[in-house]
C-alpha cells in the first residue's frame, strides 16, 4: 500500500492509496462517521480498473483529521480481533 497526501489543513486530510479496494474504505468510512467530530468521511475511484482511490476526512474543526483516522483505524483493528478470536472458537 502506498499512501500520498493530496491535501492536508485544520480540518480536511485527502489521501491517495495506492493498492486498496473499496473494501478498506467502506470499513474505515463507515468507523469515521461513529466520530462526532467527523463531518465527512467518504472516498472517489475516478475509474474503476485504472483510477487510484481519493479517500476524504473533514472533522468540524476540534479534531485533527488525521488523528481521526488513526483512532477509527485502531477501532476498526479491534474489531478485527474479536471477530478472529470468536470465529477460531466457533470452527474448533
Amino acid at each position: 500500500m502506498k499512501i500520498k497526501v493530496k491535501e492536508s489543513k485544520k480540518n480536511k486530510l485527502v489521501l491517495e492509496i495506492h493498492g486498496e479496494t473499496h473494501t478498506l474504505f467502506n470499513a474505515l468510512k463507515k468507523e469515521l462517521w461513529n466520530d462526532s467530530h467527523v463531518k465527512v468521511a467518504g472516498y472517489h475511484i475516478d475509474h474503476p480498473l485504472t483510477g487510484i482511490p481519493r479517500f476524504t476526512v473533514e472533522t468540524d474543526g476540534s479534531e485533527d483529521p488525521k488523528k481521526a483516522l488513526i483512532a477509527a483505524a485502531d477501532r476498526l483493528k479491534k474489531t478485527t480481533d474479536k471477530f478472529k478470536s470468536a470465529f477460531l472458537k466457533g470452527v474448533k
